[in-house]
């Protein structure tokens, strides 16, 4: 999947793609016709960095109920004859979560599309995970004959269909298949489900990589095993070493961490930082020093992982340094420095905004850090951070950040936040916003009766309003 195109910050598109609850609002009074074009154009172009982690399909979904909006659009881009030869799950799955919301709604024409790109797309198996959710059970038994029919009744084709079902996310349409009066239906999918436990018994009692007995050496040349075959295994490498070494054993994985192979390299300074080992900082400098790019991932990493007063204190030395150290110092000071620590923070903070802009993966800690500490300068900063980042999650931490740093928080971005498309995002503004504005409260009242809105969401609500407003 290609990184999405994001149109500016102050653009209706531009906002919808973000998620913010801004676009929500700006869609409502925009002409009908341009906002349902945006909204469109977001279903079937996911906009989203990390489509696995980051919500927008209950976002899109109620911003479809809001402007009463066709699905044309959608349907057309699920039943493109792309569809066939893109068969990325990527490119169709938000179209179909949205769906799947709007069929939680009552949209009947949603529920119908679900239904017919489960008998006839080819990101299927996602259509019919979120018909497991929603529809009854004898439209699920209609879809069993569509769906097996992808599968051929050869011994590939059975194995196909056992590995399916063992996978499967939701398992209610299998349950309901294997017990369907069709003999035919009946017995192929039992058959498969047996098929599908007999293979993870085997897995399991075949598992891979080191064995009880095993050396300090030999775990060293799996990690380097795996560099030569393009897997990091230094994690597991190291937990390893936890289990074979012993105290005679230090001179030799100390020396691996100076300069072994990659693999035993970064293997050791995992191992050592995870001890706190006296002398794993100065190993750790010097990794990043003479080290290759993995080597210096490694070293960078096990120095965040280490929680002692040593390494804090050494990351007051490093944070000034231009390199990755002086970067991972800084977010250690995020992490676990002290209000003293509050001016280099800010710095790294700052620095990463300017050097890397608004999107850099280093802010999501630096925001979490300048929120823990109450850095009241870095408001503005993460004022920017959140109108131009293309990721919901870093603007959700930024929100929060800001109800730890801004007084305006909560008459300003906050309300604005209720309408956003992370539910960790809307919880922080229904805590903070001002009821003053009656915006706020009409959106607390409709997310309290909302019941796809998530628990937290609602018991934040609850903690503003009471039941008999909720009723409203």
């Amino acid at each position: 999947m290609f990184d999405p195109v994001i149109a500016p910050s102050g653009t209706l598109l531009g906002l919808l793609q973000r998620g913010r609850g801004d676009g929500t609002l700006h869609a409502l009074t925009a002409p009908r016709s341009e906002a349902l074009a945006a909204l469109n154009h977001c279903v079937t172009h996911d906009p989203r960095h990390d489509w696995q982690v980051e919500n927008r399909s209950l976002y899109y979904a109620r911003l479809y109920l809001d402007l009463h909006g066709e699905l044309d659009a959608v349907e057309a881009h699920l039943f493109d004859p792309e569809d066939v030869l893109d068969t990325d799950e990527s490119r169709t799955g938000l179209a179909l979560a949205v769906l799947g919301h709007l069929a939680s709604y009552g949209r009947r024409d949603a529920l119908d599309l679900l239904r017919r790109y489960a008998a006839h797309g080819t990101n299927w198996a996602w259509a019919l995970d979120e018909l497991a959710l929603r529809d009854d059970d004898a439209g699920l038994r209609a879809l069993a004959a569509p769906v097996l029919a992808r599968f051929t009744t050869d011994a590939e084709g059975e194995a196909e269909l056992a590995a399916t079902v063992r996978d499967a996310f939701e398992p209610r349409p299998w349950r309901l298949w294997a017990d369907d009066p069709r003999e035919s239906v009946a017995t192929r999918v039992r058959a498969a489900q047996e098929a599908g436990s007999f293979d993870r018994w085997q897995r399991q009692m075949r598992p891979a990589g080191p064995r009880p007995g095993w050396s300090v050496q030999a775990v060293f040349e799996w990690a380097q095993q795996g560099v030569e075959r393009g897997a990091a295994l230094h994690v597991p490498a190291a937990r390893c070493l936890t289990a074979v070494a012993g105290p005679e054993d230090r001179p030799e994985i100390v020396r691996a961490a100076q300069d072994g192979t990659e693999g035993a390299r970064c293997t050791a300074l995992r191992y050592l930082a995870d001890r706190n080992d006296p002398d794993v900082l100065d190993l750790i400098e010097g990794a990043v020093t003479t080290g290759s790019t993995a080597v210096v991932e490694a070293a960078v990493d096990a120095f965040e992982r280490m929680r002692s007063l040593a390494a804090v204190d050494r990351a007051r030395g490093w944070a000034h340094r231009p390199d990755p150290l002086g970067a991972a110092a800084g977010r250690v000071l995020a992490c676990r420095g002290g209000v003293q620590d509050r001016d280099l923070v800010l710095a790294a903070l700052r620095e990463a905004v300017r050097g890397e802009g608004p999107d850099a993966p280093t802010l999501w800690t630096l925001v979490d850090g300048a929120g823990r500490l109450g850095i009241a300068c870095a408001a503005p900063v993460l004022r920017h951070i959140y109108r131009e980042t293309a990721s919901s999650h870093l603007r959700g931490r930024a929100a929060r950040a800001l109800a730890a740093t801004d007084p305006s928080y909560g008459t300003g971005f906050a309300v604005e936040c209720l309408w956003d498309c992370e539910e960790s995002t809307r919880e922080v503004a229904a805590r903070h916003a001002e009821t003053g504005d009656t915006r706020v409260v009409e959106r607390l009242r409709r997310l309290a009766a909302d019941p796809a809105e998530e628990a937290e969401v609602q018991t934040a609500v609850r903690s503003r309003i009471g039941p008999e407003e909720t009723a409203v």
